[in-house]
């Protein structure tokens, strides 16, 4: 199966009034939910951690590229270092959410993302995370040129939103 197939299977880049982000949509199944038909706390952190894995591929890389060291010669990945999550309202069995992924600020190694999952333009609930570019050993690494210059579009966008 090809992207050709099915061009939006890893969500868009929006670029508008509301400056640039990705947006991935997600539907609720049975087994994201608690016995009440409730979202469980954890999927929200499956579903924030594919926002940002289509995002990075949307951006001209994925992880297997970074894994097998394609993009920057030295196999690496990205970890979270941190994750924020603020629970503001719950979703439910069979819900189709959408999961926003913004760029806030990069740093040498590091790019911090600000990440909204939302139910028909409500809001649900809210991450701020950052992740780490690593080596396979472990070891943190710069972030190539390619990367760096395609974060950059976003993390301008956001900063000029912001002010």
């Amino acid at each position: 199966m090809s992207i050709e197939q099915w061009p939006d299977i890893a969500g868009r880049i929006i670029r508008d009034a509301d400056g640039q982000r990705h947006i991935l949509p997600v539907r609720v199944y049975f087994e994201d939910t608690d016995a009440g038909g409730v979202v469980y706390h954890a999927s929200y952190v499956r579903f924030a951690e594919r926002g940002r894995t289509d995002f990075l591929r949307l951006l001209g890389t994925d992880a297997r590229r970074l894994i097998d060291g394609s993009d920057s010669g030295e196999p690496a990945a990205f970890v979270v270092r941190r994750m924020m999550l603020d629970y503001v309202r719950p979703g439910r069995m069979d819900d189709l959410l959408e999961v926003e992924t913004r760029v806030r600020e990069l740093g040498g190694a590091s790019v911090r993302l600000d990440q909204t999952i939302s139910r028909d333009g409500e809001r649900l609930v809210s991450a701020e995370v950052v992740v780490v570019l690593v080596s396979i050993s472990g070891k943190p690494l710069r972030l190539s040129a390619a990367v760096r210059e395609a974060f950059e579009t976003y993390a301008e966008s956001a900063k000029s939103s912001s002010v």
